[in-house]
This record gives C-alpha cells, structure tokens and sequence, in this order.
C-alpha cells in the first residue's frame, strides 16, 4: 500500500486468496445495539474512512459501534486485477467481516454504490437490518436508462477511461461530487488520490451493479433516505422509486447538496441518523 496515503490504517480481515478488507471502527460493540455500517461510494480514490470520517464519531459518540469497512479494489484494501467487482462479491466480503467480528446486528448506511450494497445485503440478510439508512443510492434503475444524462458520470467515465491521471483532472471530478467546491479540500484529495492511482481499471470495467427496484417492497424495516437536488451522479427523481415501494419510507431532499449530504450537510445528516436510530422500530 502507498506510504503517502494519508488515510491511517486502521484492522485488515484476511479473505481467500490472501486478499485482505481494510475498515476502521469506532465506539463499542453492545448486544442491545446494531452496528452502524457504513458503506462508501464508489469513484476514484474512495474509501470509507474519506467518505464517513465526519460520521462515525458522532455514532460512536451516542453509544453505538461504527464499522467502516474499503471494499475489495477501494481504499486500503487488496486490488487484484482478476476479480469482476459486483456487488455479490462486495456484499461477501461484508458478511464475512461481519461473521469474523460476531455482529449480527448492522444498520446499514450506504452511498451511491454503498446504497446498492445496503440494499442488496437488506433483501439477501432481512434479519440482520433492523433499519436502514441510504444516500443517493444505486440499484434502483439499470444505468443505461439514465447515466448518460447525469455530468457527473460522464464525467467520471472520461476521467477513468483517461491514464496516466491527473491531478488536476483528479479535482475537477471530486468537484462533481459536491454542490458547493469547498468541500473539495486538499485534505478530500490528500485522502483520494493516492488511492485513485492504485486502483486496477478492472474496478470499473468489470463493475456489476444489481437493480433492486421490483424488490424494494421485500424491505419492511424502517428506511431513512437522503438526496441532494444538486446531484450529479444518480437523479434525485429516484426518491420517488423509494417513496413508492418501500413499505416504510422516509426521503430527505437538501438543496444545499450534491452527491455527498454526509460531507455537505454534516451535522445534519448526524443528528437526522441519531434521531432515526432512537427511534423504535414498529
């Protein structure tokens, strides 16, 4: 791994094949608690430490335990060239760290494609979720129908398609991200870009994707969701998809968002979470 990331290091779970997870946590685990499991976007450089650093202390500060684990290819976890990054192999990689540390509560909490893999993990372990919390998720439409009229994807497919990177390229992307381009700090691309290098094109050639929309009336835990009408990434007319078939649903739109409510809004989104988390299940 690159000695100049400036992601710390954090606990590595051994998988097959001597590929390692990185994730970090935070806070204690409880047999009366779930676990908060945060689950990062995808992109170049993204990790769950960049994603959710503003997030976990605020969960573990009111007594929960944050799990933030890099997907396989992401972060400072393992990136072999021979593998297809779906979700399948994600969602794997997940219930294995979850088995190896014996949690078998999570609140899931995921962004874009964490989203997808929130949702995918929800309908394959119902049982596991009591709730669920996304942000501007994926999976809820094939990309084909609308990824070519959203920039920021463009934007990303032509920074991807386009080796060796550049810096300067690196932060027009991040900028894509955000409504506002101050969160676009030397510390976010301190953090990303290292990591960005690092990764294999196979994370994005072989990226497999599951569309969930027929399922989402499976989901009958309680569901907070987040979107920024600035988003340029996934629509924010994707809300209505939750609204309409997930049995208990609750959409927050930001207009002072992007693709990252988490960052942008930031004690919002924390106190939203913990009132959710408080709340009783029905």
């Amino acid at each position: 791994m690159s000695e100049k990331t400036a992601i710390p290091v954090g606990k590595y779970l051994e998988l097959e094949a001597g590929r390692k997870l990185h994730y970090h946590e935070a806070g204690t685990r409880s047999a009366a608690k779930p676990t908060i499991l945060f689950l990062h976007g995808s992109g170049p450089g993204a990790s769950g430490y960049s994603n959710f650093k503003g997030n976990m202390p605020a969960v573990a500060g009111a007594g929960f335990h944050a799990l933030v684990p890099d997907y396989l290819g992401y972060g400072l976890s393992s990136k072999p060239e021979d593998l297809e990054y779906s979700t399948d192999l994600h969602v794997a990689a997940i219930k294995a760290l979850l088995d190896s540390l014996g949690i078998t509560k999570v609140v899931p909490v995921g962004n874009s494609l964490g989203g997808a893999i929130a949702l995918q993990f929800t309908l394959t372990y119902p049982d596991m979720v009591p709730k669920l919390v996304l942000m501007a998720p994926g999976g809820l439409q094939e990309p084909q129908e609308y990824a070519f009229t959203m920039a920021g994807v463009l934007r990303m497919m032509q920074f991807i398609s386009t080796r060796p990177y550049e810096l300067d390229g690196f932060k027009d992307l991040l900028a894509h991200l955000v409504h506002d381009p101050r969160h676009v700090t030397d510390e976010a691309v301190a953090e990303r870009w290292p990591v960005a290098l690092e990764q294999p094109m196979g994370v994005y050639a072989t990226m497999k994707v599951g569309v969930y929309a027929d399922r989402l009336g499976e989901i009958k835990c309680p569901v907070l969701a987040f979107w920024g009408s600035h988003d340029k990434f996934l629509p924010v007319a994707h809300a209505q998809i939750l609204l309409e078939r997930v049995p208990q649903a609750k959409v927050i739109i930001s207009n002072q968002c992007g693709h990252w409510v988490m960052i942008e809004d930031r004690d919002y989104f924390n106190s939203e979470i913990l009132a959710f988390l408080a709340r009783d299940v029905a």
